[in-house]
């Protein structure tokens, strides 16, 4: 299998960026729901530089399922779970009681959820990854 390693890092900083400016748009929902994406593309990148393989979308279990030797600390699996939080609800009205998912998202919602993608990217980076 060909690793595309480089190929999935490099977007997870281009969807980081994007949940950055789409934060700063107001567009609080979208930045999180991007902000996990940039987390998720981070660690499919770091699962290929292994040379294994991952499917799925949720961080916070891809992170704990990595083998011992290359697993982050307790605090950072924890801040992928909040990731995990806006893989559907971010984007989806039927996720809420009533109103639209923009209804339901603030600006610190998005602040820690780009803090949060950025950890996780920085992890990846840490174990030898490179745009």
């Amino acid at each position: 299998m060909v690793s595309r390693a480089r190929d999935w890092f490099r977007q997870s900083l281009r969807d980081l960026e994007l949940a950055e400016r789409i934060m700063d748009a107001g567009y609080y929902e979208w930045a999180c729901f991007v902000a996990q994406q940039a987390a998720e593309k981070a660690v499919k990148a770091l699962y290929q530089h292994l040379g294994m393989e991952v499917w799925g979308h949720s961080v916070s279990r891809m992170l704990e399922e990595l083998p011992e030797e290359h697993k982050p600390p307790r605090e950072l699996i924890d801040k992928a779970r909040e990731l995990d939080r806006h893989y559907g609800p971010t984007r989806y009205p039927n996720f809420h009681v009533e109103g639209a998912p923009a209804d339901y998202y603030s600006r610190e919602d998005a602040e820690r959820a780009v803090k949060y993608a950025r950890m996780v990217i920085d992890f990846a980076r840490s174990k030898g990854l490179q745009a």
